[in-house]
């Protein structure tokens, strides 16, 4: 008996001193801290391939890290340019402004990341590399550590889009950098700098050596080695900028794009699909290997995301008796224009767009022909509540007052800003989803609010993180929180996230 009490209290000891040991003492900071986002991948993709990935890349992270199994996107629409903006800034559109990849502010089109006033620096491309983060209206986990350490540290992002370097990276970022597939090199903007730094230049011409890496830009189905080349990229940072290894805590961004654009094209099934998550993970494993080299298996802590999911391709689904389809014919828009044009009398077409499952009415074209915006939207509303497989239509405006599920007011409220927005938003039943430009027949696109879209991956790995997982609800907002709070850093200052507890005990 007393042997049995012995080896309790040892247990009970061993558990105190590991938990005392992984909490962040007061004012104690990693080396460096490593954000990842995967684009368009599903939360199921972890189980999905756990059993195929290596032992160095994905499945150390979860075998080794901090799973929160159940975090969701909690605004619409979940489309790329949110995602990326929400994670590092710990907030939503509401908030911090970036409405989509494309929207429009106070009625002019706009880019997420354009800006005319800078010029490109790497390329002649003048339209890939005039970007900066400037249309974002928060600051980042990035912003606020520079701004704790009195811009001592350095943050950088790397991917293959730039608003997917840009927006993590932050306003204060000591650069970011984006592929130019063009010319199959890396680039970025004078936001951040006049010339490439001389191991970018280094990196840049060893990629321009490599004829099978130059090739990405030309075939899509090549795409999966864009993960490989931003990874290369990230390293060639890691090292050229020693990021880790200074006196002050470091941030590296990277953000693997090429599984999005491989399920638009080939959707979330099938070989090319599998191909390029099991490439992904061997690029992680490279990634963590080159961390534990330069900084230290122990410096470094690392979260893994998604800035959304998928819905299943439509056809799949259907071909198994499940419910499924596209919304959207070509001419949806100009049914709404027909429709409200046979009930108001107006003449001029009213509708600037329909980007997101959203549409923008022009208020100078409504202003001019005598209407009122909101019989506009009344009209627009009865035609799309008449359009099969519609479930909602959200008037932006009066959303606190209309007859909807909390979930859908909710994530609407949070996804809506009152000048970049939009006026409607449309939600599908479950399984339908626009099929555009975006989206190849047999691939799929994602920006409702189902847990196909909004259910994504959370890992947490390395510096004071011990092995476990949570089936908690917490939000794509929580991440900047949680980061915020083990780094001993203010939040960002529109973050409306929580600290995930859990991960810090």
């Amino acid at each position: 008996m007393k042997v049995k009490k012995i080896c309790l209290l040892l247990a009970l000891l061993s558990a105190q001193l590991t938990a005392m040991a992984s909490h962040p003492e007061f004012g104690e900071q990693p080396k460096l801290v490593v954000g990842i986002v995967v684009d368009q991948m599903r939360w199921d993709y972890l189980s999905r391939y756990y059993d195929r990935f290596t032992r160095d890349g994905l499945r150390r992270m979860i075998d080794g890290g901090f799973s929160c199994d159940n975090c969701l996107i909690n605004y619409l629409p979940t489309i790329t340019a949110i995602g990326h903006t929400s994670v590092y800034t710990g907030t939503t559109p509401a908030f911090h402004g970036i409405c989509g990849n494309n929207f429009y502010i106070d009625g002019n089109k706009t880019y997420c990341t354009s800006d005319t006033t800078v010029d490109v620096v790497g390329t002649d491309n003048q339209k890939k590399g005039r970007m900066s983060p400037r249309n974002m209206l928060s600051t980042t986990i990035g912003d606020q550590l520079r701004l704790h350490t009195d811009f001592e540290s350095k943050v950088i992002g790397i991917s293959y889009k730039d608003r997917a370097a840009i927006l993590p990276a932050g306003h204060s970022a000591t650069a970011a950098y984006w592929l130019d597939t063009k010319n199959g090199q890396f680039i970025t903007s004078t936001y951040y700098m006049t010339a490439l730094p001389d191991w970018a230049r280094q990196e840049n011409k060893r990629l321009k050596q490599n004829r099978e890496l130059q090739k990405v830009g030309e075939d899509i189905g090549r795409y999966p080695l864009c993960g490989t080349i931003t990874t290369d990229m990230a390293i060639a940072a890691l090292k050229g900028e020693r990021l880790g290894r200074g006196k002050k805590t470091d941030m590296l961004c990277v953000s693997y794009s090429q599984t999005d654009v491989i399920g638009h094209e080939w959707g979330t099934r099938g070989e090319r699909t599998d191909a390029a998550y099991l490439q992904l993970d061997k690029d992680l494993g490279r990634l963590l290997r080159a961390l534990d080299e330069q900084v230290g298996r122990d410096n470094y802590l690392l979260f893994l995301t998604a800035d959304h999911g998928a819905a299943h391709n439509y056809q799949f689904m259907t071909d198994h008796k499940l419910p499924a389809g596209k919304w959207r014919d070509p001419d949806m828009r100009n049914g709404v224009e027909d429709y409200i044009a046979k009930k108001l009398g107006n003449k001029k077409a009213v509708v600037s767009a329909e980007i997101d499952y959203r549409y923008f009415f022009d208020r100078k074209a409504i202003s001019e022909q005598g209407l009122d915006l909101q019989q506009v939207k009344e009209a627009a509303m009865e035609y799309l509540r008449q359009a099969p497989h519609v479930c909602f239509v959200v008037d932006y405006e009066h959303a606190a007052q209309q007859a909807l599920p909390a979930i859908i007011r909710d994530r609407a409220l949070m996804g809506y800003h009152y000048r970049r927005s939009g006026d409607l938003l449309v939600v599908t039943e479950p399984g339908y989803y626009t099929y555009g430009k975006w989206s190849s027949p047999v691939g799929t696109t994602h920006g409702e609010w189902n847990p196909y879209d909004a259910h994504i991956p959370l890992l947490f790995y390395g510096w004071k993180i011990t092995h476990g997982a949570t089936s908690r609800e917490v939000h794509i907002t929580d991440i900047a929180a949680t980061v915020c709070q083990m780094l001993h850093i203010q939040q960002p200052n529109a973050c409306t996230g929580e600290v995930i507890v859990e991960v810090m005990k």
